[in-house]
């Protein structure tokens, strides 16, 4: 009888250790589930797409209407400026082959998508010291330009010029590059996402921080964009160019360059654009939901242990001990 009572208690002892574990990874497997995906969700909900500026966008069809979402300084790989959690989380929320494959060529090329000209530039080929990596861009972004006008030009006089050039739709071209073009610093720019206060007034240098300003007037001499996009920097800044001609440096979509990664929606079509931000969810915010909830984790341990004594059983204890005195 004792031995089928003691058995009894084994197993009871056994089930509620395993119904306490089972909630653990269950506690467990939700604030990874929220931390890693659903706060993702509840924040990007929030961002939706640009609308044209009327009267143009009424007559517009989804056909002609180019929605795009532009991301730069992914920071996938690297030491710097990173810690173990973050290598792999930026090493799992990214395809490195699939990347590889799209953005990797020498110099220059024309990607068009609904009668949107997208001229996608390697800037540092753009170094302009006459090496043959520079000499070679060059020579290949001087076609496209050659492309690119035959395009917007009309006339006997330019039909013969541009016989040997490929047809590409009429549109003003967009550029898209890594490194902004000239400009001193970024003392003009504002913005919860811009440069912190005390790099703000940092001088950049050309061909590291920014391009040369050779370079940048060749690109603007060339193509004549109707909008630049570009990274590097990791800090939102908007510039006009020749007092005409936006460029938009996109903030770093990495937490391991900025507490707040973002990155951008466009809507555009041949002659028109119109962009938006949408924010990630803040790192502090997400590290924060962790911290707090290994702490509720360990506190839920301890007291199944019993080394966690109750709030009401101390101060019970400490009134019996008052009380013997």
């Amino acid at each position: 009888m004792a031995l089928l009572r003691f058995n009894i208690v084994k197993r009871l002892f056994w089930r509620k250790r395993g119904i306490f574990a089972l909630k653990l990874l269950f506690f467990t497997v939700s604030v990874l589930i929220f931390c890693e995906f659903i706060i993702y969700y509840i924040v990007i909900i929030q961002c939706h797409w640009p609308q044209l500026k009327a009267p143009r966008a009424i007559e517009l069809t989804s056909d002609s209407v180019l929605k795009a979402m532009f991301i730069a300084d992914t920071h996938l790989l690297g030491e710097i400026n990173g810690h173990w959690l973050d290598k792999l989380r930026r090493m799992t929320a990214f395809k490195l082959e699939r990347f590889s494959k799209v953005f990797n060529f020498a110099s220059g090329k024309i990607v068009t998508r609904k009668g949107v000209n997208f001229i996608m530039v390697n800037s540092v080929a753009l170094e302009g010291d006459g090496c043959s990596i520079c000499r070679t861009a060059e020579a290949r972004l001087a076609q496209l330009s050659h492309k690119l006008n035959c395009s917007l030009r009309e006339g006997i006089q330019h039909k013969e010029r541009c016989s040997d050039a490929d047809k590409i739709p009429a549109s003003v071209p967009i550029l898209l590059q890594h490194y902004p073009l000239y400009r001193r610093s970024d003392s003009n720019c504002t913005g919860e996402d811009s440069a912190p206060l005390d790099k703000k007034n940092d001088l950049f240098r050309e061909k590291y921080d920014v391009l040369s300003q050779e370079a940048s007037q060749k690109l603007l001499w060339w193509f004549q964009p109707r909008l630049i996009l570009s990274g590097h920097t990791h800090s939102a800044c908007e510039v006009l160019h020749n007092g005409k001609i936006p460029e938009i440096s996109v903030p770093s979509f990495s937490w391991r360059n900025r507490n707040n990664p973002s990155f951008i929606l466009g809507t555009l079509t041949s002659t028109d654009f119109s962009l938006d931000k949408c924010f990630l969810p803040y790192e502090n915010t997400v590290i924060t939901l962790y911290c707090t909830a290994g702490a509720v984790l360990m506190v839920f341990i301890l007291a199944r242990l019993q080394l966690l004594v109750s709030p009401f059983r101390f101060v019970q204890h400490l009134i019996t001990k008052y009380k013997a005195l």
